[in-house]
C-alpha cells in the first residue's frame, strides 16, 4: 500500500512595522494590517511602532529603531517584515540587507491578496496589470550578476543587460494586458447599455471590504457567492435578478471591497469594475455597524463614490450587522440609512422598500377594464406588473394593476382611472 503524505506549508512568521505622524490612529492601521497579514497567510509574532515627525529617507523608521528591529527578527527567526505603508525600492533594499528579512510594505500585501482571490480572467487581467504597474519602478540590478554583458570570448558585443530586458519585457506585458482590458470594457460598456436600452434598473452594493456585501447579496438573491470572514473574500463582481415589493425587478451587483488607502495602481486597474457602481441607478453603501470605525467606513466608500462621480446618484447607507450593536442610536448615517442584518435576514423588507422608492419611477397604478377578446393583456399584466385585483364582470375583465408605463400607455385604450 502506498502512504499519502499531506505537505503542509508553515506560515511565515510576521512582524508589523509602522510610523506614527499624528495622520491618522496607528493602533487602528495596525489592527486592520493585521487583518490583512492574517488573510494573506502570515502569522502576526510583533508589532512595532515609531513615533517621528517624517519619515526616515533611507530606512524609513531610522537607524536606532532598524537595529532594535533587527535583534529582534535574529532572536525570533522572523520571515518577514510587514510596513504599513508604501516603501521607496530603496528603502525596501536598504531595510533588508540590514535585517537579512524579506520586506513587503502594505500595497505588496494587498497585490498578494486580490492575486490569490481573483477567479474571473478579467480579475486575474486586472491584478497582474497593477502588480506590473508597481514592480516596474522597483526593478533594480544587483551589479554584474544580472548582466548578460560579459568580458570573455564570445560575450563581448551588443547587448543588453538583464534589468533592461526585463523592463523592457514588463512594458510589453502591461500594454498587451490594457489591450485586452479595454476590449474587455468595451463589452462591459456594451452590456450596461443594453441594459439602459432595455430599461433594466441596476443597483450597485458598495462598502468597505469584510462589511457582509457577499452576505446581503446571498440572502437577497441567493447568489451562491463565497461569503467569509476575511478582507476581499470577493473580487469579481457579480448579477443577479432581485424582485422588488412593488413588482418591479432589478439587477444586483455585488462589486470589489474597498479599503483605506487603496492602492492607487489598484484603483486604476479595477476602474472598469467600479464604475458599475457609477452606472448604477440606485447604490447601496454597506458598512459594518459593529465596528468601532464604521463612521470612517461609510467616508473612505463615499469619498471613492464622489471619484467616480456619482455625487448625483441616490446612495442608500446599509448598516449591516445591527444584530451585533447594543445600541443603533449612535450610529452614525450618512442620507437615507436602513438597519439590517443580512445573516439573519432582519430589516431586509425595509431595505427594499428604500430601493424602490430610490428608483425613479418606471411604473404607476391604474385600473383598466379589459374585454375578454383581449385576455391576452391581463397574461401580459400577472407577468410583468403586480395585480393588486382582478375581477371578471359580464362586460370584461378588470384589473388594478402596478405596471410598466409603456405597457399602460399600450393599453391606453381600456384604462378607466389612473
Amino acid at each position: 500500500m502506498k502512504e499519502l503524505i499531506e505537505n503542509s506549508q508553515k506560515a511565515e512568521s510576521a512582524v508589523l512595522v509602522c510610523v506614527d505622524f499624528g495622520e491618522y490612529d496607528a493602533e487602528s492601521a495596525l489592527d486592520e494590517l493585521e487583518e490583512l497579514a492574517k488573510t494573506a497567510g502570515a502569522e502576526v509574532v510583533a508589532r512595532m511602532v515609531q513615533k517621528r515627525d517624517k519619515p526616515d529617507n533611507a530606512t524609513y523608521i531610522g537607524a536606532g529603531k532598524l537595529e532594535e528591529l533587527k535583534e529582534f527578527c535574529k532572536d525570533n527567526e522572523i520571515d518577514l517584515l510587514i510596513f504599513d505603508t508604501e516603501l521607496s525600492p530603496s528603502q525596501t533594499r536598504n531595510i533588508e540587507d540590514e535585517t537579512d528579512v524579506r520586506v513587503v510594505d502594505r500595497t505588496t500585501l494587498i497585490l498578494d491578496i486580490f492575486a490569490g482571490r481573483a477567479m474571473s480572467g478579467e480579475g486575474k487581467l486586472q491584478v497582474e496589470l497593477a502588480q506590473l504597474k508597481y514592480s516596474m519602478p522597483r526593478l533594480t540590478g544587483k551589479g554584474m550578476q544580472l548582466s548578460r554583458l560579459g568580458g570573455g570570448i564570445g560575450t563581448r558585443g551588443p547587448g543588453e543587460t538583464k534589468l533592461e530586458s526585463d523592463r523592457r519585457h514588463i512594458r510589453r506585458r502591461i500594454s498587451a494586458l490594457e489591450e485586452q482590458l479595454e476590449q474587455l470594457e468595451k463589452r462591459r460598456n456594451n452590456l450596461r447599455s443594453r441594459r439602459a436600452k432595455d430599461g433594466v434598473q441596476t443597483v450597485a452594493i458598495v462598502g468597505y471590504t469584510n462589511a457582509g456585501k457577499s452576505t446581503l447579496m446571498n440572502t437577497l438573491t441567493e447568489a451562491g457567492v463565497l461569503a467569509e470572514d476575511k478582507l476581499f473574500a470577493t473580487l469579481d463582481p457579480t448579477s443577479r435578478g432581485l424582485d422588488l415589493p412593488d413588482g418591479r425587478r432589478v439587477m444586483l451587483i455585488d462589486t470589489v471591497g474597498l479599503i483605506r488607502r487603496l492602492p492607487h495602481h489598484l484603483v486604476e486597474a479595477f476602474k472598469s469594475t467600479l464604475e458599475e457602481a457609477a452606472s448604477a441607478t440606485v447604490i447601496l453603501n454597506v458598512c459594518d455597524a459593529s465596528s468601532e470605525e464604521c463612521g470612517e467606513h461609510l467616508r473612505v466608500t463615499q469619498d471613492l463614490l464622489t471619484e467616480l462621480g456619482c455625487m448625483n446618484k441616490p446612495v442608500i447607507s446599509v448598516m449591516n450587522k445591527c444584530d451585533l450593536v447594543e445600541s443603533i442610536a449612535d450610529l452614525p448615517t450618512f442620507g437615507r440609512t436602513v438597519m439590517i442584518s443580512a445573516k439573519s435576514g432582519e430589516g431586509l423588507d425595509k431595505l427594499l422598500e428604500a430601493i424602490a422608492k430610490e428608483l425613479p419611477p418606471t411604473r404607476r397604478q391604474a385600473k383598466l377594464l379589459l374585454p375578454y377578446s383581449a385576455a391576452a393583456a391581463a397574461a401580459k399584466f400577472r407577468a410583468e406588473g403586480k395585480v393588486i385585483v382582478e375581477d371578471y364582470k359580464p362586460e370584461g375583465i378588470f384589473l388594478d394593476v402596478i405596471a410598466e408605463m409603456y405597457l399602460l400607455d399600450e393599453y391606453k385604450d381600456y384604462i378607466i382611472e389612473e
